[in-house]
This record gives C-alpha cells, sequence and structure tokens, in this order.
C-alpha cells in the first residue's frame, strides 16, 4: 500500500506539472492522499490532526523568519540597497568575462538577500538585459545566473533554506555555514574557470551596457550608505549573532534609511512591509518591485503543507522501508545515501522544502547533526535546482527569461555534489559510530 500510495502522489504532482496547474493544488491533493492512507492505516482524524501539526511545529521559527525576510526585502528595496549593490556591480563589466561576472554577482547578492527567486528577480534580470545586448549565448548567462542565485541560497545567514536545515538538524546555522564555505571552495572555483573560459570563447564584444544607474535614479535616491543593511548583516553574521537580531537589525537600519534617505512617508509603512516595494515607472517596477510579507506567503504555504507531510511520514511508516534501503546504502558512506535520497526526493516533490525534509527524515539515522546538515547542503539543496519541473528550477529560470535548458549550464550545482562524492564526503557516518559503539 505504501508504493501505491507514494506512486499515486507522484501522479499527481507530474499531472500538474503536465497542466501547469498551481504547486499548492498539487500539494494539497498530497495531503489528502497521506491524510486517507493514514486512515487507512487506522489512525483517527484527530491523530492525523496532530502528526500535521507535529511536522509544522518543526518548522515554526523558519515561518516567523519568513516574516523578517518579508519585511526585509521589501525595505532593501525602498531604501536603494538592491539598486545600488546592482549599480555597483555593473561598473565593473567586461563583456569577454560577463559569464563569470553574472555568476559573481548573483553568489553576492544572493549571499545578502539569502534567496533564490529574489536574487533572480534582480541581478539575474539585469544579467539577462545586459548579455541580451551583448549578443550572449542565453542558455550559458541562464546557467551562470543559476549557479550564482543558489550559491547563496544554500549558506547566507538569512536563507530559509539554509534555516530549515539548521532547525530539521539541531545544529548551529553560522558554524553549518563555515563548513558549506569550506566544502563550496573548490566547486566554486572550478565553476569561476569554467564560466571565465565560456565567456572568453563566446563573447561578441559588441553591446554597449545598459545605463542602470540612471535608470534607477528615476525612482530612487542613490547613495553608498544604502549599502549599511546589506554590510550589517554580513558583519554580525561574521559574529554569530542570533538571526533575529541580524534580521531585526537590518531591518531598522533600512527602515530609517527608507525614511530619511529616500523620503518615505510613515503612513506607507504598513502597506510596504505588508505588500511589498512598488513602483509606477514600469521599467523600475520590474526590476525592483516585490518582497513584503505577502511575498512570503505562498512559500510559507508550501513549507507548511510539506512540513505536514514529514509529520505524518514520521508516525505512520509510510518511508520506512525505502528508509531501510538508505541506510545499508550509507553504512560505509553516508554522503552517497544522502545524495540518492536527495535525487529522489527532489524529483518527486517538485520544490526544495519538501525534498529537505523527506531527504532528512529518509536520512536522519545515518549521522549526526553537524555532518547530516553538511550532507544535506551538499546534496538535496542544490540537486532540487537541477529538476525542470521543480519550482526550485523553473521559477528563477521564468523570472530572468532564460530556457529551461540553462540548467545544463548550472555547472556550479553540479560541481559541489560530485566534488563531494570524490572527495570522500560522509566517509564515517553516526550510523556507523553507533553500531561499533553497541
Amino acid at each position: 500500500m505504501e508504493t501505491v500510495t507514494l506512486l499515486l502522489f507522484l501522479g499527481v504532482l507530474l499531472a500538474c506539472v503536465a497542466l501547469k496547474l498551481e504547486l499548492l493544488l498539487a500539494l494539497a491533493a498530497g495531503y489528502v492522499i497521506f491524510f486517507l492512507y493514514s486512515r487507512k492505516k487506522g489512525f483517527s482524524t484527530r491523530e492525523i490532526l496532530q502528526m500535521s501539526w507535529k511536522g509544522i511545529q518543526t518548522v515554526r521559527n523558519v515561518l516567523i523568519l519568513f516574516l523578517f525576510i518579508g519585511m526585509l526585502t521589501a525595505l532593501w528595496r525602498a531604501c536603494g540597497t538592491i539598486a545600488v549593490i546592482i549599480t555597483i556591480c555593473v561598473r565593473f563589466l567586461q563583456p569577454s568575462a560577463f559569464l563569470l561576472f553574472a555568476f559573481l554577482m548573483n553568489c553576492g547578492v544572493s549571499v545578502l538577500t539569502g534567496t533564490a527567486f529574489g536574487t533572480a528577480a534582480t541581478m539575474g534580470v539585469i544579467c539577462m538585459s545586459i548579455s541580451g545586448a551583448m549578443g550572449l549565448n542565453p542558455v550559458l548567462v541562464g546557467g551562470a545566473v543559476l549557479s550564482g542565485v543558489f550559491f547563496g541560497d544554500r549558506c547566507s545567514p538569512v536563507s530559509t533554506s539554509a534555516l530549515l536545515v539548521s532547525e530539521l538538524t539541531g545544529t548551529d546555522l553560522f558554524q553549518n555555514i563555515a563548513r558549506m564555505v569550506r566544502s563550496a571552495l573548490v566547486p566554486f572555483c572550478g565553476a569561476c574557470a569554467v564560466y571565465f573560459a565560456l565567456g572568453m570563447s563566446t563573447a561578441s564584444g559588441g553591446g554597449a551596457l545598459p545605463d542602470v544607474e540612471s535608470i534607477f535614479a528615476q525612482g530612487l535616491v542613490l547613495h553608498p550608505a544604502a549599502l549599511l543593511p546589506a554590510l550589517l548583516v554580513l558583519v554580525l553574521a561574521a559574529f554569530r549573532v542570533p538571526v533575529k537580531r541580524v534580521l531585526a537589525a537590518s531591518i531598522l537600519t533600512a527602515l530609517v534609511l527608507y525614511l530619511t534617505l529616500q523620503h518615505g512617508s510613515i503612513s506607507g509603512l504598513p502597506v510596504l512591509l505588508f505588500s511589498g516595494f512598488h513602483l509606477e515607472n514600469q521599467q523600475l517596477e520590474a526590476l525592483l518591485g516585490g518582497g513584503g510579507i505577502l511575498s512570503m506567503v505562498r512559500g510559507g504555504a508550501i513549507v507548511c503543507l510539506s512540513s505536514s507531510y514529514a509529520g505524518i511520514f514520521e508516525k505512520t511508516g509510510l518511508l520506512h522501508s525505502l528508509q531501510a534501503k538508505i541506510e545499508r546504502l550509507g553504512k560505509r558512506r553516508a554522503f552517497p545515501a544522502v545524495l540518492a535520497a536527495g535525487t529522489a526526493t527532489a524529483l518527486v516533490s517538485c520544490n526544495q522544502t519538501l525534498a529537505i525534509l523527506l531527504t532528512h527524515q529518509l536520512c536522519g539515522n545515518l549521522e549526526d547533526g553537524p555532518a547530516l546538515a553538511l550532507d544535506l547542503e551538499d546534496s538535496v539543496v542544490v540537486i532540487a535546482a537541477l529538476v525542470p519541473w521543480s519550482i526550485a528550477a523553473a521559477v528563477p529560470l521564468s523570472s530572468v527569461g532564460a530556457p529551461l535548458t540553462s540548467i545544463c549550464a548550472a555547472c556550479y550545482l553540479y560541481f559541489l555534489p560530485i566534488w563531494r562524492l570524490v572527495s570522500g564526503g560522509g566517509v564515517k557516518s553516526a550510523y556507523h559510530t553507533s553500531t561499533s559503539d553497541r
């Protein structure tokens, strides 16, 4: 019955992808499927709801941080932080090295913002518009952008996926980030080398760079002080200040800059914080519009539904047979087992959040918290962005106007798990240790 249930869920997901229906509908239908499965297993409605609530409770801190991040992204747009970052980065562009710069700029912005989607909608859009003027291959540029936006989505102190992994594994976020930086060094350098070589060999050298500074100046005051909210995140994160305090400090700083530097109105703050930053100028709106608590509602709903699955799976034992196979695979080396589980869950879940939750549930017995956190970050977190029907890949690429085939050029996302495999990641697991201790 377990196999039939999972296949039915997979069928619903694939049908929604084929019909281009909203992912939340597929997840809601999946909840009904797992609810009925639980009833068939003899659980009461009250017990199933308690399972669901238990799953949601595991990510309650992430949901609270969604509110902070929504306000932060709106204020960063409104006070000029994003515009100034983009303006400074664009000054250093050279056509022959554009792919490398596109990768690096999206890496930088995604580390600052912690969101792949937000980075794609800002720096990614800028990079694609500039590459169009240069006559560069959109597949390659899209791949560089996709690699860059998930660089920070993986290891930013304000990344929801990093926060989720930290919460699930019971580990310290900043210690996780330190380990992630070390494991990503070789893949990052390899991606830089590939994008530099591709850029040198494919750049046409033609076309003029658009004057983004004059575009932004139509609606914002561009001043170096607007960098303070972003710099504050980096400085406080370096001192390992708790994430909520980091976000609160950056929000307050951006709020002051919005009121003083951009002459924003206090009366308009509730609308700004809730619905995001929006401008009447359509060109500016396309580049900077967005953010706000409302922008996080859909993501929050996905997280809630996904985490409710995890509660049901844990109590009903739906994944026990698969978990046993994963544990056998991971007895000698944990990372290949985590990578296999992450790939499978990414293929069936269509979103990064559920893939992380399911992989953690399948592999939770393989390693201790810090080791498992790193293996999750180096596998399922990036693998989810390589699945064409996953929103992790489709949303960033569609927002920048790049083809789905750009996934093939997202070399950093391939290099990271491959490097962990060949470098011996997860050689000794907690599972193995606990077995020997007995």
